[in-house]
């Protein structure tokens, strides 16, 4: 008999589990080797923006996903993958696609750094927070036990240790880190997304059986995101440079750390796994697309954002 989507489980080794954790670690290093102090003393001089970016990361988006799941009611690994997503900061790839956008280089990178020293805490709280209000998913955190202290440990270990020694290496060896950041960034990047292919590869079979249970959430969920930050810069007054950063940077979450927390907490369930896995696929297309329209509408021309 076919699996019901919340007894579905994913096959993922602990061995691969580690290799997978020292990745993600290396992808944060590579990224803050092209983070200085000098980025975060300009931005105290106009704080708004960075309020108004980690106001729609940590509090904005779980809401709104809370509501997203209140009116649609999916199963629920569904739903506490979607506050998984959720909890988590900005995804690694956004300074990226916020330097194609024509947005603000300078706050996008900013907001990587402080969103991801702030996930520390905001990430074990909201998910527990957000999953905890909604039945189906409070039944599941029962009986995990999720202890957030434990996931708090692991994304220090993951995130904010990386980010600080690669801050340190910037600021004492400037040459030596401009240098790494250029290979080791994105050769980190890649290996990090083959593992993660290659996970989902080991599982083809359960996961393609079960895509279409997922992807059209994903892609509804996602695109609230986008909008979420435009909207939310707009109503704060921000420029169309920092409404695009924001928008950007509260659509493309770190969906590798969500499921790395999935794979270590929650003894593999499937539904989160793959609704993570999907988003971490579609929010590439969606902020590459977006990107790529604005790119070609630079905002020196009077054209509206």
């Amino acid at each position: 008999m076919e699996q019901q989507p919340d007894t579905l489980q994913i096959n993922f080794s602990p061995d691969n589990l580690w290799i997978l954790n020292i990745a993600l670690a290396f992808v944060m290093y590579g990224i803050a080797l092209e983070i200085s102090t000098a980025d975060f003393k300009r931005l105290w001089k106009a704080p708004r923006p960075v309020f108004t970016g980690l106001l729609s990361q940590f509090i904005l988006l779980p809401a709104l996903t809370f509501f997203l799941v209140l009116f649609f009611k999916p199963e629920p690994g569904i739903a506490l993958g979607m506050f998984m997503v959720a909890a988590c900061p900005g995804g690694n790839v956004s300074n990226f696609m916020t330097y194609l956008s024509g947005g603000n280089n300078a706050l996008s990178v900013s907001l990587t750094a402080l969103a991801t020293l702030l996930a520390v805490v905001m990430t074990p709280l909201n998910l527990q927070f957000w999953g905890s209000l909604y039945f189906p998913t409070r039944e599941i955190l029962e009986k995990v036990a999720l202890a957030p202290g434990e996931m708090v440990k692991l994304v220090l270990l993951l995130l904010a240790i990386p980010l600080l020694l690669g801050m340190l290496t910037r600021s004492y060896f400037p040459a030596i880190a401009l240098s790494l950041a250029r290979k080791l960034k994105w050769t980190s990047l890649i290996f990090f997304l083959i593992l993660i292919v290659l996970a989902l590869y080991d599982n083809s079979e359960v996961l393609q059986s079960h895509l279409q249970d997922v992807f059209w959430m994903v892609l509804l969920h996602n695109a609230i995101a986008l909008v979420a930050g435009y909207g939310l810069a707009s109503l704060m007054q921000l420029d169309r440079q920092d409404r695009r950063t924001l928008a950007i940077e509260t659509g493309i979450q770190n969906s590798g750390l969500g499921l790395l927390l999935i794979f270590t907490f929650f003894d593999q369930l499937g539904t989160m796994a793959l609704l993570t896995a999907a988003w971490g696929i579609w929010h590439l297309v969606s902020g590459l697309a977006l990107s790529g329209y604005w790119s070609s509408r630079p905002l020196t021309k009077k054209i509206p954002g």
